[in-house]
């Protein structure tokens, strides 16, 4: 008894320094804490709180009502039964899931071959330009990009169009068309987001060690044998980490670029779960229906994120 008491003391009084240790660093780091305090209010407020509203999903939501005082639903499935048996289920399921594969395996690989290229440039003022006219497309809204591919690809007066009539050709709809409509969605993405991910990879790049590219040169090493052993491996937590949270959000594919571009002749390729939400959960005002699919979203995107951080961690890399 007297060595539990002991014991019992003993762990009572390393907490007690424990505590006086954090609140220490606390205080001697509180400008630091005092400058996080915005972002972590932010999330609370933003991200934290509004998870109650997510109860809805399970009830027969009513705006007159409100969120406490609607009915649950009977069963408590019903919103995610209506979903799933839904006839355009499966061709929504499709649509999100290739639009988000294509543009996660397509639009991994363009930043980081130009970061590289960008890394290994030896023009100073070349470089600035290209990264400066990569990274200016991120700034431009949805609807700007818009404007520019429809003037490029528009059946009546796009510019690609006009090069195929004058060859002699006959007008494609680009913009309508089933075979192309897909293509145009990836490849205006990773235009638009080439630049900023090529950015980030620029950066991970300045924290390799150069004594190892030196020790490569006196070995003989060419660029492409310095990128391949040193560069590479040493961005790869990067490239795992951005994999990993893009993995995160393979069910959204992308709601702002989609609903601006799609048009109803393309619905069959291009209609995603999240402009169905948009049509069927808020113009329709079935609150509970769209709460469901969202759920159903982030339960598959933690689903991803889990495994592949969980694969990850086999190479000896992950999130946490």
């Amino acid at each position: 008894m007297e060595q539990l008491s002991m014991r019992n003391v003993a762990e009572a009084k390393n907490k007690q320094a424990k505590l006086k240790l954090a609140s220490k660093n606390i205080w001697a780091f509180r400008a630091f804490y005092m400058m996080l305090l915005p972002g972590v209010i932010y999330y609370i407020l933003f991200r934290y709180v509004p998870m109650y509203g997510v109860i809805i999903a399970f009830k027969d939501f009513n705006l007159l009502e409100g969120i406490v005082s609607s009915p649950w639903a009977d069963p408590w499935y019903k919103h995610f039964q209506i979903f799933f048996n839904s006839p355009y289920f499966v061709q929504l399921m499709v649509n999100t899931s290739l639009i988000s594969f294509y543009k996660l395996i397509f639009g991994m690989i363009p930043p980081i071959m130009m970061a590289l290229m960008l890394n290994e440039c030896r023009v100073r003022w070349l470089k600035t330009l290209i990264q400066t006219l990569t990274y200016m497309p991120h700034f431009l809204s949805w609807v700007i990009i818009y404007g520019i591919l429809i003037s490029l690809f528009s059946q009546s007066s796009g510019l690609f169009n006009r090069w195929i009539q004058e060859s002699g050709g006959t007008s494609i709809g680009f913009m309508t068309s089933l075979d192309y409509f897909r293509s145009i969605l990836v490849g205006s993405e990773i235009w638009k987001d080439l630049g900023w991910g090529a950015i980030i990879y620029l950066a991970s790049m300045t924290a390799i060690d150069p004594t190892l590219y030196e020790a490569a040169r006196v070995d003989g090493a060419g660029r492409l044998r310095m990128i391949w052993h040193i560069t590479l491996p040493g961005i790869r937590n990067v490239i795992i980490l951005l994999f990993i949270l893009k993995l995160g959000h393979i069910m959204d594919a992308g709601f702002d670029q989609i609903y601006i571009l799609y048009n109803i002749q393309v619905y069959q390729v291009a209609d995603i779960l999240d402009t169905w939400v948009f049509r069927t959960g808020l113009q329709q005002l079935n609150f509970s229906l769209g709460a469901a699919v969202g759920l159903f979203k982030s339960a598959i995107g933690l689903v991803l994120v889990l495994g592949a951080n969980h694969l990850s961690k086999k190479w000896g890399d992950g999130i946490w």
